[in-house]
Parts: C-alpha cells; structure tokens; sequence
C-alpha cells in the first residue's frame, strides 16, 4: 500500500488538474494497484459470504472525482481511496457490506448499513428492538468486540423514536441512523505482507452483523 499512500500524500497537496493531469499515468499505475487488491479481497471475502461471490470490483470501487456543484470545498479530487464490497450494486448498494478505506490521514475498515433510506431504518430499528438477544450475542461476541467497540453514532437522535418503549433497555440502539461499525488500520497492518489476510480475518467478523442486517434488508426492498 504504500505507493497508494505516497500517491494520496502527494495529492493532498497538490489537489488541482493541473497536477493530477502531470501524475495522470502514476493515478492509473495506483488505481490498477488497487483494484487488484479489492479483486483479491473479493475473492476471499466470497468465501464466508456466498453473496459476494458474483460481486464485480469495478462496481465497488468509489471513483477519485469529486462532485464539487454543491460543496464549499471545490478542490477536484478525493484524497482517499474506497471500495464497499456488497451484492446488488456494489458501491451502490442498500445492502450491509464490507468497506475499506485508505487515507493518508487515517485508514479503515468499515461493517454494516450507512444512510439507509427512511423505511429501511425503521425497518432495522424494529429489527434490533424485536430481536436484541440475537443482535447482542453478535455485537458482544469477544472476537468481534476485539475489532468493533462501538456504532457510528453520527446524526443520532436525541430521544428514543416515536414508536418505541423509551425505558428500553439498549434504547441507545434506536436512536442510530446508521447500523455501522468500522476499525482502524495502524501502519504497521497496511506495512505487513500479510494485509490481505488480517482485512479479510476482520471482515469474517463482522459476516454475521451484515447478515443480521441484511435479512432485513432484504425484507423491506
């Protein structure tokens, strides 16, 4: 990973097309890099999870162009590379699913359902509220908890939703937007030439959480 990382260093500093055009063949040679990387990480995913195995990498990963039409920020590129790992669409998918992010400024790996549309939400709220001893036994399992410690709590709700008992005991589940949890990746795991095996050894992990999510999910779509 690290003429990827030297790459994203570099733009981070020069984020312009003046320069991105100049270094156009390195952002290939490191785009192809990869993309062979997610391939592999496909593969040996689809080995614990048969959703992933017909899963095409070009739907996965995130393109480097920014859309700036709206932003505050109109520097062009992104300056980090991303793939999400998931059957029907892949990066585009509603499903739960497998994420790899790698940043300069922090990389990691990412296990669940971001943004899901109203409905969706509802839906795994209702989930988690009619099945926590089953939800429990994933999240508080030791070798998942050795990796993922908590939920992206971004956006969250203030209050209980409309809906629920507020005097719930895991009420703080509720009041999520998103069913995600994601782990960071020191230097030392994106320096080992054993990378590919300790993401996908995290990612088998987090298997059951996806499919906790995604019988529901599935239910609702």
């Amino acid at each position: 990973m690290n003429n990827i990382i030297l790459f994203l260093n570099e733009l981070k500093i020069n984020n312009n097309r003046t320069w991105f055009a100049d270094n156009k063949s390195w952002y290939d040679k490191v785009r192809l890099e990869f993309e062979q990387f997610a391939a592999k990480l496909i593969v040996e995913i689809s080995k614990f999870d048969e959703d992933i195995k017909n899963v095409d990498v070009k739907d996965c990963v995130f393109r480097i162009y920014r859309d700036t039409r709206f932003a505050n920020d109109k520097t062009p590129y992104k300056t980090h590379f991303g793939v999400y790992i998931a059957s029907a669409g892949g990066r585009k998918s509603k499903r739960a699913g497998y994420y790899l992010h790698l940043d300069p400024d922090g990389s990691f790996l990412g296990s669940g359902v971001w943004c899901p549309e109203p409905n969706v939400l509802k839906a795994l709220r209702q989930s988690v509220y009619d099945n926590i001893e089953e939800f429990n036994s994933i999240r508080f399992n030791p070798s998942f908890e050795q990796y993922f410690t908590s939920f992206l709590d971004n956006d969250k709700l203030k209050t209980v939703p409309r809906g629920f008992p507020k005097d719930f005991e895991f009420a703080e589940l509720l009041k999520l937007k998103h069913y995600l949890v994601d782990y960071k990746l020191s230097p030392e795991m994106l320096n080992s030439d054993d990378l590919l095996n300790q993401i996908t050894h995290v990612f088998s992990l987090a298997h059951p959480f996806n499919s906790f999510l995604n019988y529901t999910v599935d239910e609702v779509e």
